[in-house]
């Protein structure tokens, strides 16, 4: 805002400052993105990824029935998301061998930002419906969040704003090229 905008009575200083992230509008409306857990698969952005090469689509590594990718809108540096191949949009939906390899994607995530990133905790979990707060309820995804002590600072919580120390495709590089190893 500028000044003549304030003197119109537009708003009253308030002593902050504003970051402006308009490019943010489309996720929050959620532009193109499906909701419903009955939606059509077309078009899933979890079932659109791993046709993509791993660079396009942000993908750390592909296993034969889950592969882990890199959030695009992360809540922390190096949050990632293991996702079934198969389009369901509910735990209960998965056999045991995608909930085996779902566990160990997960485990072997956990070790590779522990070696990359040095993260000092997790916060892992599924929301599991629209009302639980799945963005994208139709495709089932689990969310690891690596976590550092004191990484809870003004910028989200006050201002709104991620602030991320590195590109996502050089995240996706140290990642997927720690993947085999850890």
């Amino acid at each position: 805002m500028n000044d003549s905008q304030t003197q119109r009575g537009a708003g009253v200083p308030d002593g902050l400052e504003r970051l402006w992230t308009p490019h943010r509008m489309a996720y929050i409306q959620g532009e193109n993105k499906p909701t419903g857990p009955d939606y059509d698969p077309v078009g899933c952005p979890f079932c659109e990824m791993p046709k993509l090469s791993d660079d396009e689509g942000l993908i750390v590594a592909r296993g034969v029935l889950v592969y882990c990718v890199l959030n695009l809108y992360p809540y922390n540096a190096g949050h990632l998301m293991v996702c079934p191949y198969r389009h369901v949009p509910d735990y209960t939906d998965l056999d045991e061998p995608e909930v085996a390899e779902l566990g160990a994607f997960t485990q072997r995530a956990m070790r590779v930002v522990r070696r990359i990133s040095g993260a000092h905790g997790f916060n892992i979990g599924m929301n599991q419906g629209k009302v639980a707060g799945a963005g994208i309820a139709g495709h089932l995804h689990q969310h690891l969040v690596p976590r550092w002590g004191g990484d809870g600072n003004f910028m989200p919580i006050i201002g709104r704003t991620r602030v991320l120390p590195e590109l996502l495709s050089d995240t996706r590089r140290l990642f997927a090229e720690a993947w085999d190893t850890a």
